[in-house]
This record gives structure tokens, C-alpha cells and sequence, in this order.
């Protein structure tokens, strides 16, 4: 039987891992673009947009579907970034908890 004391020093430790998880995914800034970088959304490994640049060149109020399609290509293209990179940071910590590679 696990030790009560110890239980609660991995538990805390557990929770100290995560927050710099966290804070270091806040940090983490990716970047997706669309039609040839004509739409360019960021990101942070947190999923909330910090930045998005239109071209104008291709804003025309006749064909704003165009628009819409790239925006949600470059949001997509940053979302795929960020699973990637939380994917990467899951393997660090499953590692620093001494799991063997494959269990992330």
C-alpha cells in the first residue's frame, strides 16, 4: 500500500506539472495559413487565436464565401498545429513520469 504521504507529494507534484504544462502552452504561439498565406491565423497551444491578418486583395463584399473558406482553412490549419504541439507536451510529461514511449 502506497504510503499516504507520498501519495499527496505526487499528487501535488502531479498539479505543478500541469500548470507549467499550461503555462508553457499559453507561451506556445503556432501559426496556419491559407491561400497561399493570404489568410494567416495564430494561435496559442491554449487554442485561442492572438492574431488574424487578411489580405486585402481578397476581400470583395460580391464573394465573401471565399473569405470564410480561407479563414476556416488557416483556423484549421492552427488547430492541427496545436494538437500536435499538446501531443508533444503530453509525451514530455508521460517521460517525466517515467511511462514508457507509446503510452502518449
Amino acid at each position: 500500500m502506497l504510503d499516504p504521504s507520498k501519495l499527496a507529494d505526487m499528487m501535488r507534484q502531479a498539479q505543478e506539472m500541469q500548470q507549467r504544462v499550461q503555462d508553457e502552452l499559453r507561451q506556445k504561439s503556432v501559426e496556419g495559413q491559407a491561400g497561399g498565406g493570404m489568410v494567416v491565423v495564430r494561435m496559442n497551444g491554449l487554442y485561442e487565436v492572438q492574431s488574424l491578418k487578411i489580405d486585402p486583395k481578397i476581400v470583395d463584399p460580391k464573394d465573401t464565401a471565399l473569405l470564410e473558406d480561407l479563414v476556416r482553412a488557416a483556423v484549421s490549419s492552427c488547430n492541427a498545429k496545436v494538437e500536435e504541439a499538446r501531443l508533444e507536451q503530453a509525451r514530455g510529461m508521460a517521460s517525466a513520469f517515467g511511462l514508457p514511449p507509446g503510452m502518449m
